[in-house]
């Protein structure tokens, strides 16, 4: 039976669950992923736990806020004034988007007051750790064209193409 290292092609199914900052959670429907170990491009705690395993064996794993979405920055909360933003937009809660000189601008709505707003510049998703609870299916040794295959896929999405 084979374990898990590089450049092995890896199928396992799993269920995530995503915990979010304010203590809730949810969890999304089982999923079954196909990978090349140390190739393609996974969080480093998934790849600490599933080196070495071998097919049938059970994982579980936390990965945390900054190898997923990124952590939460208590700094890019900042009041900012209304002015120059477009009122009806302004929802607490809720995204707000707006193109200013060019650029998308884009934050958090947290609270509106008089003459200014409390926004939060942070990542929709930041702050956001993830579990899972997964087995290995299969391991093999990956063929020289999934291998690079896998290569080309890394580069591209690299350089901003896929």
């Amino acid at each position: 039976m084979e374990a898990i290292q590089a450049n092995k092609a890896v199928t396992m199914r799993y269920v995530m669950r995503s915990h979010f900052p304010d203590g809730t959670g949810k969890e999304r429907p089982p999923e079954t992923h196909e990978f090349i170990f140390g190739v393609d491009c996974q969080a480093p705690a998934l790849e600490n736990a599933l080196e070495g395993k071998k097919t049938g064996d059970r994982v579980g794993v936390n990965i945390p806020p900054e190898e997923i979405y990124g952590s939460h920055d208590p700094d890019l909360i900042r009041e900012i004034p209304k002015k120059g933003l477009v009122k009806q937009r302004l929802k607490e809660g809720q995204l707000y988007r707006q193109m200013k000189k060019g650029c998308l601008v884009s934050f958090k709505v947290l609270k509106v007051e008089a003459e200014n707003v409390l926004v939060d510049f942070n990542k929709p998703m930041a702050g956001i750790s993830v579990s899972m609870d997964l087995e290995i299916l299969d391991v093999r040794e990956a063929s020289p064209e999934e291998i690079e295959a896998a290569c080309e896929a890394r580069f591209k999405k690299s350089i901003g193409c896929g």
